[in-house]
């Protein structure tokens, strides 16, 4: 809709469209995300409870307190919230850049007409990358 300035039903039905065309290549983005973003929530998790631990050993509360599954459970959960948040973010720009890298080829024929210089080599470079694998796989 907003980028054809059309109503809804026709946008949603070319957007539909766009991601079948488009399909292996929104299926990677996709993954590639979903990867990034369960090591950056596991990272992230580990390390404040690993930064909770070495706080409390260090003041002396780990004597105090019974059972450290308490505090660890409460800042993994908070912690695991609030990275969700944050890198849900990334998740959406990946898939709004893609939307637009598949806009952009299907109006000028498969070639990447707009964006950076740069990002146009990157995706030639696996282009390439990609046809040299396909012809020399052995079948």
């Amino acid at each position: 809709m907003a980028v054809s300035g059309e109503n809804f039903c026709s946008s949603a039905w070319n957007g539909f469209l766009l991601n079948l065309k488009h399909l292996a290549k929104f299926w990677f983005a996709n993954l590639i995300a979903t990867v990034f973003m369960f090591v950056g929530k596991t990272a992230i998790i580990v390390g404040n409870c690993y930064s909770l631990y070495l706080i409390m050993k260090h003041n002396g509360d780990t004597e105090e307190v019974h059972s450290l599954i308490g505090p660890l459970g409460a800042i993994a959960v908070s912690t695991y919230i609030t990275a969700d948040i944050f890198l849900g973010i990334f998740e959406t720009v990946v898939k709004a850049l893609l939307v637009c890298l598949a806009i952009d080829m299907d109006l000028h024929d498969g070639e990447i007409h707009f964006g950076p210089e740069t990002f146009g080599q990157k995706v030639e470079k696996i282009k390439q990358n990609s046809k040299f694998r396909k012809a020399n796989s052995v079948e």
